[in-house]
């Protein structure tokens, strides 16, 4: 049943993805927040766990703290940011290939409020309950199913 099982992933790298699951559609963190959140690795470890394990998650929601876009993966992340509303700056006339880059003030999350209710803090095993819920609907899915019921309100 496809080539990792969760056995094979490293605790630590379950704990960033874990993470980068929590982070609202539209909002970002950085690696450093993410290091910060777990108290434990810093940004070139959580950016290693991304990039090698980052596709099962959310990964254009977790970032270089200076906003710049993802080298190589630009256009699929703008395709997500566009998508989820996600605050950006339009790249100056120096910017290579005129990306632009995410606008870190109004786009970072700092973990707090946005319906998690620090669900985070202690729960022990409770995100194991929901474990592979995200595959269902694949992660784009996941993201706009919210935006269904306005559509179709009632009068």
């Amino acid at each position: 049943m496809g080539r990792m099982s969760v056995e094979e992933l490293p605790e630590y790298a379950e704990r960033v993805l874990e993470v980068a699951e929590l982070i609202p559609s539209g909002r970002v963190m950085t690696y450093g927040d993410v290091a910060e959140w777990l108290g434990e690795g810093g940004p070139r470890q959580v950016g290693r766990v991304m990039a090698l394990y980052g596709g099962a998650v959310p990964w254009w929601r977790v970032v270089r703290a200076d906003g710049t876009l993802l080298p190589g993966s630009e256009l699929r992340a703008l395709g997500h940011y566009r998508d989820e509303g996600t605050p950006l700056r339009q790249a100056g006339r120096s910017a290579e290939g005129h990306v632009p880059k995410l606008d870190m003030r109004r786009a970072r999350w700092d973990g707090a409020g946005e319906g998690d209710g620090g669900a985070h803090e202690g729960d022990g095993g409770a995100h194991e309950v929901g474990g592979g819920a995200h595959e269902v609907g694949g992660a784009d899915g996941a993201g706009g199913a919210g935006l269904e019921p306005r559509a179709g309100t009632h009068t």
